[in-house]
This record gives structure tokens, sequence and C-alpha cells, in this order.
């Protein structure tokens, strides 16, 4: 059985120790992985560094019974900046 490496000693350790969430709702007329796609390219232009997200919900906007859109409720997770202060 392998053992666990320490953090401290890992060769692709991660520079952030704590990571910050939002919450967005991305929407596509295509589908649900173009929702998810939609979501994270208009969140790259305000938020740097995004590591990962979990889709929280999937849900569908529908007319006369068929489906026009589709939504997804995703959380995003981005280390937080760390600045010396001045």
């Amino acid at each position: 059985m392998a053992q666990a490496t320490s953090p401290k000693h890992a060769s692709n350790t991660h520079e952030h120790r704590t990571a910050k969430i939002i919450e967005l709702v991305g929407s596509s007329r295509i589908g649900f992985e173009d929702a998810i796609r939609n979501a994270l390219e208009d969140a790259r232009e305000s938020v740097h560094g995004i590591g990962g997200a979990h889709v929280t919900n999937y849900s569908v906007k529908c007319e006369d019974g068929h489906v026009i859109e589709w939504k997804v409720d995703l959380k995003i997770a981005f280390g937080i900046d760390r600045t010396s202060p001045p």
C-alpha cells in the first residue's frame, strides 16, 4: 500500500491553501455541457485561478413541452490572492 505524500513535500503542491467559492447559473440553447462551458467562460473574464467546479443542479426551460434552454447551477472554486500589505 502506498503512503500518502505530505502536502509540504508533494511535487505538485497547490500554491493556495484556501479557496473561495462562488455560485453561478449558466445557460445554453444547446445543452447542459454547453451551459457549463458558458458559465466558466464568462467567469474567467473576472475571476482568475479557477481550479474546479461542482454542478449542484440541472434544470430546463420549456415552451409548449419542448426544451428551449438548459441551465446549470454550479459552484466554482479559485485560490484567494495573497498580497503583501503596503
